[in-house]
């Protein structure tokens, strides 16, 4: 089997996963939902990285690492007058990481380390004390820790080698938070549900189910969809708040979502969603491949004369046109779609500018989304 039937073979296993008719999936309401209060905070913060081999900041060219540094070293009590140092085994650097909701003081977090100077790695480094604080500028967690660098980088006189990325790490369980959220979960008087795919069927479906367990446990409807991505749930006067989340969020509820074809052009990739379906229409594929080979020939003068060696230009073009066939392509569902696509015969990149050639005219009942 050639390379470019593998691909299609492949291609068609992928898309047809999904084929048949469009049939509804039950899904956990924690599976389609989050709850609003339950959010991530964002932490933010400015550090030195020390113990670099050689690879931190040029304090020359970053000024600013050089003045963290005597202000370190100042608080720590030690005098830093005198001339400018030329130590390269420091990095600023700024320190992110994200607070989980709920979280209690005295738990780790993980926390991101990035270079903000010339530093060309910081495999090896250590960070120093850091505060990182949130939108409200109060200090939320403290990181401290060493630096884990997945990249690197060899260097010769040379030649130099690097994969992945060598100014940016990670600080696994490097910060400890120290001061709990002001809002408390319980504190709430209702539920905000968000949908990680907005669509209203999906939100009214919900609403019904939790009203449906509601009637049968508390007498009365509690849940309400108020747009198609918020469902509002109000806390009955005898429940437990966290009991009532627990209950709610093993809910089984029906989702749907509306018909998508995603493409990404850079991977070649497609993915063609069930309730995808293409009006009749012709489709007709072909590609021209023009090959220009340049082979000069060296033209030598004559025996005993004054001539001089010389390049004779030699240019060869061939042309081939290849996929001049036509197809009737329609798709009432998504198995005759795909085999009507893999029966052009044409590889995942041509298959990406059918689709988009049939959005055009107007025969693809679905959104194109491209990457």
């Amino acid at each position: 089997m050639t390379m470019r039937a593998l691909l299609i073979s492949f291609l068609a296993s992928l898309l047809l996963v999904s084929a048949g008719p469009a049939l509804s999936q039950g899904s956990r309401i924690k599976d389609v939902a989050s709850l609003q209060a339950g959010r991530d905070n964002q932490l933010i913060g400015y550090g030195l990285v020390v113990g670099l081999q050689g690879t931190g900041d040029s304090l020359r060219s970053s000024p600013f690492t050089d003045q963290s540094m005597r202000a370190m070293l100042q608080n720590l009590g030690i005098s830093t007058q005198g001339g400018q140092s030329s130590a390269k085994n420091v990095a600023a650097v700024m320190v992110t990481a994200n607070l989980p909701p709920f979280s209690s003081p005295g738990s780790r977090i993980d926390a991101t380390v990035s270079s903000l100077g010339d530093a060309s790695s910081l495999r090896g480094g250590t960070l120093v004390m850091t505060s990182l604080s949130g939108a409200d500028g109060q200090i939320y967690a403290v990181a401290q820790g060493s630096v884990v660098v997945s990249g690197f980088t060899a260097q010769g006189q040379a030649a130099s080698v690097t994969e992945g990325v060598t100014t940016s790490g990670r600080v696994p369980n490097g910060a400890i938070i120290e001061r709990e959220l002001p809002s408390k979960f319980k504190d709430s008087v209702n539920l905000v549900l968000q949908l990680r795919n907005p669509d209203f069927s999906t939100a009214l479906g919900m609403a019904r189910r939790i009203n449906s367990y509601a009637a049968s446990t508390y007498g009365a409807p509690i849940a309400e969809a108020r747009d198609s991505q918020e469902v509002i749930v109000q806390k009955p006067r005898t429940a437990d708040l966290a009991q009532l989340m627990a209950d709610i969020e093993n809910l089984v509820v029906e989702t749907d979502t509306p018909a998508k074809v995603v493409i990404n052009e850079r991977t070649g990739t497609i993915v063609i969603g069930a309730d995808v379906r293409v009006s009749k229409v012709a489709v007709s594929y072909g590609t021209l491949t023009v090959q220009v080979n340049e082979t000069p020939q060296v033209v030598q003068p004559q025996p005993f004369s004054n001539g001089t060696t010389a390049m004779q230009p030699q240019t060869d073009i061939s042309a081939q046109k290849t996929g001049d066939k036509v197809a009737i392509v329609d798709g009432p569902d998504l198995r005759t779609l795909v085999a009507g696509l893999n029966n052009i015969g044409v590889k995942p990149d041509g298959i990406i500018a059918i689709l988009q050639g049939i959005k055009s005219a107007g025969a693809l009942q679905a959104e194109l989304v491209l990457q």
